[in-house]
């Protein structure tokens, strides 16, 4: 996942607003006291919210599976002038030199963790990531939003150097949406590239969420709607889920 279209993926999302993302991540850091302390962003791709972070004064460490999109991130990093490790390693298996004050894992990463195994594996991973009394904070596409918004159906784009069919099928027994993407890219000469990618999300409910936190040794778990501080409910498109490591 995310190979070939490492090198499409800003491109494609420069519609999305990172700094107000950043904003809202550095509010809910600091309702759990964190202004500034070491933050390891869990698949951070190109970087895209791991700078804007790293701006607002946390020590950011990105992390990715994916060895294409973390070039892309140390390209801008470079280019921007900031050293900001960015290292390959699965979420699912996390295991960094120092603890952090807190885990993020944005834009979907728990999404595409299928499993109550994978989950539980990653949660237990940042647990183990995390000082006493640290934050795991992460975001996902609701229920609501993979099988009512992206369901069944297919989507498509003509752009100046890109253009893109995207075909969703949604899965009700599995509770997980299919995405197949077909780019066509036009290199320097005139002609098209194409690049096929598939890819899997799980749509995960609160109550499921917040029992694999509690396995993995977390507490007080807080479901915020959206891109707000208030209570999450059935109809938001996104979530964003917070919980506080327990005292050993």
């Amino acid at each position: 996942m995310y190979q070939a279209f490492a090198e499409l993926y800003d491109e494609l999302m420069n519609d999305v607003d990172y700094e107000s993302w950043a904003d809202h991540y550095a509010r809910l850091l600091a309702i759990y006291n964190i202004r500034g302390g070491k933050i390891c962003e869990c698949a951070c791709g190109t970087g895209s919210l791991t700078l804007p972070l790293y701006r607002r004064g946390f020590q950011m460490t990105g992390v990715d599976v994916s060895q294409e999109m973390l070039w892309q991130a140390a390209q801008k990093s470079r280019k921007q002038g900031i050293a900001i490790p960015f290292v390959r390693q699965d979420m699912r298996a996390l295991n960094l030199h120092r603890p952090m004050d807190a885990v993020l894992a944005t834009c979907d990463g728990v999404n595409y963790l299928l499993t109550e195994e994978d989950l539980l594996s990653f949660f237990r991973a940042a647990s183990r990531a995390i000082r006493p009394g640290g934050a795991l904070i992460f975001d996902i596409s609701t229920p609501y939003k993979l099988r009512n918004v992206l369901c069944s159906g297919l989507l498509g784009e003509d752009r100046e150097n890109i253009t893109y069919l995207w075909q969703n099928t949604w899965h009700e027994k599995r509770k997980t949406v299919e995405l197949d993407l077909v780019f066509f890219v036009r290199d320097a000469d005139g002609r098209y590239r194409r690049i096929d990618e598939r890819q899997h999300q799980r749509a995960w409910e609160q109550q499921e969420l917040k029992e694999q936190l509690w396995h993995a040794g977390f507490r007080a778990v807080s479901v915020y709607g959206d891109f707000g501080i208030n209570a999450a409910n059935e109809k938001n498109q996104r979530w964003h889920i917070a919980a506080i490591r327990g005292e050993e």
